[in-house]
């Protein structure tokens, strides 16, 4: 009896006698409509990405995954960053980092262009063409930031500041201003060597970007 009521409930007619019940089960479920797959997002990023010298689990993507779906949300964060990673690396090794059904990347790139002290424009142009690319794929963005260091002088603190909100403004892409906000120059959430987060600091830099990333994960999921 419960084969023909799972039969009347999937519109399914079948002799119940010549079926086996496996093979019953088998076509219920073929029958059953798709579960959705999960949102998938990159990191695509550096060290600051990677997870510079921190045990599994405290990396940023790992992290963002773990709070993404303790609000809901079915989610994978994949972690493509490359310690010491520049935006000419990163768009070397774009498109094989980036694989096809990419629902959202995290473009995290250029705080070792700043640190070799290298153009600025030449930075920009490069994140331009990520952009660029990954647009013309359909994936979205959220772009994130990063300031100069102050001793770079005011003249490069000002050109190199300047790319992410140019960048983000025309493109049409969300904006994270400062990836380190809150990390940077607070040693309790920095490693010892002063310039990367320890798992504490990455906890932050989650709860800064995740402002950012849900409303794109929940927009994605209602346009479905």
């Amino acid at each position: 009896m419960i084969f023909k009521s799972f039969g009347k409930i999937f519109g399914i007619v079948f002799p119940i006698t010549r079926l086996s019940s496996a093979a019953v089960f088998l076509m219920v479920f073929a029958a059953a409509p798709a579960m959705a797959e999960p949102f998938r997002i990159i990191g695509f990023g550096d060290s600051l990405m990677a997870g510079y010298q921190l045990a599994p689990g405290e990396s940023f993507p790992e992290q963002l995954e773990k709070a993404l779906a303790a609000r809901g949300h079915e989610v994978t964060v994949t972690n493509a960053g490359v310690s010491g990673d520049t935006t000419s690396g990163g768009l070397s090794r774009l498109d094989w980092s980036v694989p096809d059904g990419t629902d959202l990347v995290i473009l995290e790139l250029g705080a070792n262009d700043m640190l070799r002290g290298l153009s600025p424009s030449a930075t920009e142009k490069n994140l331009e063409a990520m952009i660029t690319r990954l647009k013309e794929r359909g994936v979205n963005i959220l772009l994130v930031g990063m300031y100069a260091a102050p001793n770079l002088g005011p003249d490069y603190q000002e050109a190199f500041n300047a790319i992410y909100p140019r960048l983000a403004e025309k493109h049409d892409l969300p904006l994270v201003p400062f990836f380190l906000e809150g990390v940077a120059g607070n040693a309790a959430m920095q490693l010892d060597d002063r310039m990367h987060p320890n798992a504490q600091g990455v906890a932050l830099m989650v709860e800064n970007v995740l402002p950012a990333v849900e409303p794109l994960v929940a927009k994605e999921r209602t346009d479905m």
